[in-house]
């Protein structure tokens, strides 16, 4: 059933036939097959349920925008989850951080179906995933010192998850850094592609390989970060609370200045910032 006729011009005023021809529009191979702006869930699964959430929306006036404004939203919940103790707390917020992402594929193809992508769609998307991943080590810090807290000792743990919430947003500001030093000295747009990211050095070829079979640079988006916060509350079942949380959040915060450091570094070697 369609409200109108397609506008070639701007947005497009129809609704689609059927979630075969939402997924044409919605899901074109340059989506599907990005190497890096996929997130492994979307691609096991979520783009496969996400369509039957769009085609909801497209019969509502709820702009691609106001997506992704509920985007920000369950993101922030998700980490507000992790403030109930215990496995429930965890338990939601890993259940909370699979339905941020699937709201996430949602967004852009509504974006695409309605003809409306914009920089402000793209700006809405980085506040949703900066400050989400950056909230979720801040509540795993305060899951750590346990309520109510004690002056000083529980200090530590929320002063290690604010360098940690530091570590994964200077990590991500990374590749933001890269697209705007390449804007300013007038470069064209980085292509997403494995070939661009790749080192120039051997050595740090054979370590970037070496990263591949140990993925913990991997460990800081909102997903891996509830389902880590979630095992660690399962194993608190046995071996009691908070001492779980605290020995992951003491994993977490070197391996995320490796992870920052050694991202610095591949970009550096990279063609990624070379004119």
């Amino acid at each position: 059933m369609t409200t109108g006729s397609p506008d070639a011009g701007g947005a497009r005023l129809t609704r689609p036939r059927d979630i075969a021809e939402l997924r044409r529009v919605a899901q074109p191979p340059e989506v599907r097959l990005r190497a890096n702006a996929e997130h492994w869930t979307a691609s096991l699964y979520l783009r496969d349920l996400s369509p039957y959430i769009t085609w909801m929306l497209l019969k509502t006036r709820i702009s691609a925008n106001g997506v992704t404004g509920l985007m920000i939203l369950v993101g922030w919940s998700t980490a507000a989850a992790l403030l109930i103790p215990g496995i429930w707390g965890a338990l939601l917020a890993l259940v909370l951080g699979q339905f941020q992402m699937l709201v996430d594929c949602c967004d852009g193809e509504v974006a695409r179906w309605r003809r409306t992508s914009s920089p402000a769609g793209v700006f809405l998307d980085k506040v949703g995933h900066y400050t989400t991943e950056a909230l979720i080590p801040i509540a795993l810090g305060i899951r750590a010192a346990g309520y109510p807290f004690e002056s000083p000792d529980d200090y530590l743990w929320t002063t290690l998850a604010m360098a940690l919430a530091l570590l994964i947003v200077l990590n991500k500001a990374l590749n933001d850094m890269v697209h705007v030093a390449r804007a300013n000295a007038g470069l064209t747009k980085l292509a997403d592609t494995h070939g661009e990211k790749a080192p120039t050095s051997s050595l740090l070829a054979r370590a970037r390989s070496f990263a591949r079979f140990v993925p913990f640079h991997r460990l800081y988006h909102s997903v891996e970060m509830t389902i880590l916060i979630f095992a660690a509350a399962l194993v608190g079942l046995f071996t009691g609370q908070p001492q779980t949380d605290r020995v992951l959040l003491i994993v977490l915060v070197p391996l995320a200045f490796l992870a920052t450091l050694g991202h610095f570094v591949a970009i550096m070697a990279s063609k990624r910032v070379r004119s």
